[in-house]
C-alpha cells in the first residue's frame, strides 16, 4: 500500500523569526494534515521543548532541528541539523553566543535605521512583537505596517539586507564547521535551499564536496522558492553526490505570508519517504 503521508522539514517559530509559537505551529501542522514536522529555528533550539509537548498531545512526529547560519565565499549559507541534541555543550555554547550577539546587533541596526530617518525604537518593536525573538524580519514588518516603506522586500533590498546601509554582520562559522558540530551533537546535516546560496555552479559544487567530506548527508531539493527547473537540477545534484533529498516550506507565519505550512506556495509535496530515509541514515 502506498504511503501517502506528507511532512514539512523546514519550519520556523517565534523562537527565532517566525510568528507562530512552537505549540501553535503543531496545531497548524495538524490542521494541514502533516504526519511529521521539523522545527528548524535560526540558530536556536529554544522552541523544541514546547513543540515536543504539543506534538505528543497532537500525535504528530516532531523532528528536533536547527538552521545554522554560516558563511562561504562571502555568501550566507544555511545548514539544517536534524535530530541534534540541544544540550550538546559545544553546540549550546555557539547558539548562546549567537543569541547574545543578536541582542546588541538589533540595537545597533535600529540606531542605523533611525539615522536613515525612520521612526523606530526597540521599545516599539518589543511592544508590537511581544513574544518574539526580534530579527531583521520584525524590523521590516514594523516599517511596512507603519507605512514607512512600501513592502518588506524594499526593507531588505535597500536597508536591512547584506551590504546595505543598516546591516550589521554577525559572527558566522563555515558550512563545514556547522556540519561537524551537527554530527558531534548526534544529528544529521543537510544543505538548506541550495538555489538561494547565490553561488556559481563551480563554487556550489566545491562547497558540497567539502560539506559531504565533513559528513553532510542531504540536500534540500524540494523548496517553496524553487521553480520546477530548480527542483529538477537540485535532485540531479543530490543524486550525483549520493545525498539524500529533503524538502521544506521555510514557513515563517506572517513574516512570509505567501508561504503556507506544508505546501509552500502551493507547489510543494513532501513525502514521508524523505524523513524515512533520514531516519534510516541515523
Amino acid at each position: 500500500m502506498k504511503d501517502t503521508r506528507i511532512i514539512d522539514m523546514h519550519v520556523h517559530s517565534s523562537a527565532s523569526d517566525g510568528t507562530f509559537s512552537p505549540a501553535l505551529l503543531l496545531s497548524e501542522a495538524k490542521k494541514a494534515g502533516l504526519s511529521a514536522m521539523a522545527l528548524t529555528d535560526h540558530d536556536t533550539m529554544d522552541g523544541i521543548e514546547e513543540a515536543a509537548a504539543a506534538a505528543k498531545e497532537l500525535d504528530i512526529e516532531l523532528v528536533p532541528g536547527v538552521e545554522i547560519s554560516t558563511e562561504y565565499h562571502d555568501r550566507e549559507i544555511h545548514v539544517l541539523g536534524y535530530y541534534v541534541s540541544a544540550n550538546y555543550p559545544r553546540l549550546k555554547a555557539m547558539l548562546e553566543e549567537f543569541r547574545d550577539f543578536r541582542a546588541t546587533r538589533n540595537v545597533r541596526m535600529v540606531k542605523r535605521l533611525q539615522e536613515e530617518g525612520f521612526s523606530i525604537t526597540m521599545e516599539q518593536l518589543t511592544e508590537k512583537f511581544p513574544d518574539s525573538v526580534l530579527t531583521r524580519a520584525h524590523m521590516s514588518r514594523f516599517l511596512c505596517e507603519t507605512g514607512q516603506i512600501p513592502d518588506t522586500r524594499t526593507a531588505f533590498a535597500k536597508y536591512l539586507g547584506e551590504n546595505c546601509c543598516c546591516y550589521i554582520d554577525r559572527p558566522k562559522i563555515s558550512p563545514v564547521e556547522a556540519v561537524i558540530l551537527i554530527r558531534e551533537a548526534g544529528g544529521l546535516a543537510v544543505l538548506a535551499h541550495p538555489v538561494l546560496c547565490d553561488l556559481t555552479e563551480a563554487d556550489l559544487r566545491q562547497m558540497i564536496v567539502e560539506m559531504k567530506e565533513a559528513g553532510m548527508c542531504g540536500l534540500e531539493a524540494v523548496y517553496s522558492e524553487n521553480s520546477a527547473e530548480d527542483e529538477v537540477r537540485m535532485r540531479k545534484l543530490a543524486d550525483e553526490f549520493d545525498l539524500l533529498i529533503t524538502g521544506g516550506s521555510d514557513f515563517h507565519g506572517s513574516n512570509k505570508p505567501d508561504i503556507l505550512l506544508g505546501v509552500g506556495k502551493g507547489n510543494l509535496h513532501i513525502p514521508y519517504a524523505f524523513l524515512q530515509s533520514l531516519k534510516e541514515k541515523r
